[in-house]
């Protein structure tokens, strides 16, 4: 199974964001011939206002977004990971979702998940951000099954909480996606220890794409993006990387590693505490 992440650098424009995108999985295709291709968080609709975000998200399914993604899959006939889009939610003015969709070679939509943990924290220049301001999180713990192996579903800040990843272990996860939109300030300490970490705490690869560069947030100020988009295997190698800029980065994912790994250092058998 060969996995491509996409790394973008979306903004407050969807014609140009869904373009970017369509261009870098299309190159993709064409020079890598992945079975799936994996997007970043947010990279059909990034920064802008509240009223921007509700007015530009995506009905799912069904929206130009949506749209191209399964079309994308179903003309390549490829695994499609959409990152994640901005969801509409019918009647909200003021929350949107913020949500990843699968599809598979025919284009069709087999998973859905929706961003559980919200990104409200200040940094350490003191800007804050405050995600739960627009985006209404998710419940429910989503995993799919892919050609023989079974894939967990989080975005970017569900990183941070291991929980989440032993669950997704727990219920026989062999791959799972972290597409993001990780600040320059916490990626530079943050983004590959934390990444590296899932992938050896759950013996799964850990496929996570990332935007790169600036983008304007809704009160006018740029924001940057960290990229470094990557692949790290169950035994937490990093064994692909973007470049600067946007991009792309294509691996392996062996079947035989992860068994190698979890004969190695058989932490299930060893598990004393409950895992929920």
């Amino acid at each position: 199974m060969k996995v491509t992440v996409v790394q973008t650098n979306s903004i407050s424009d969807k014609a140009k964001n869904i373009a970017q995108a369509t261009e870098l999985i299309e190159r993709a295709v064409a020079s890598d011939r992945p079975d799936l291709v994996v997007l970043p968080e947010v990279w059909s609709w990034r920064g802008g206002t509240t009223a921007d975000k509700v007015r530009e998200a995506d009905k799912v399914p069904g929206g130009p977004a949506w749209e191209v993604l399964a079309g994308l899959a179903r003309r390549h006939g490829i695994w499609v990971h959409g990152g994640s889009m901005v969801e509409a939610i019918p009647g909200s003015e003021t929350q949107v979702y913020n949500t990843t969709c699968v599809f598979d070679r025919a284009g069709r939509e087999v998973a859905r998940y929706r961003k559980i943990h919200m990104f409200d924290i200040t940094a350490p220049d003191g800007t804050p951000y405050n995600e739960s301001d627009t985006i209404r999180p998710g419940t429910d713990v989503v995993s799919y099954d892919l050609e023989g192996l079974k894939v967990g579903c989080t975005i970017c800040y569900d990183m941070r909480f291991a929980e989440l990843y032993l669950t997704l272990a727990k219920q026989g996860c062999d791959v799972i996606m972290v597409p993001s939109s990780f600040t320059v300030q916490t990626g530079k300490d943050h983004w590959e220890v934390l990444l590296r970490a899932r992938a050896i705490e759950t013996q799964c690869y850990i496929v996570a794409p990332g935007q790169y560069g600036p983008f304007v947030d809704g009160k006018g100020g740029v924001r940057q993006s960290y990229g470094h988009s990557l692949v790290a295997d169950p035994w937490g190698h990093v064994i692909a990387r973007c470049s600067d800029g946007i991009g792309f980065a294509t691996a392996h994912i062996d079947r035989a590693q992860i068994a190698r790994v979890r004969g190695l250092i058989p932490m299930n058998a060893h598990r004393r505490l409950k895992v929920e």
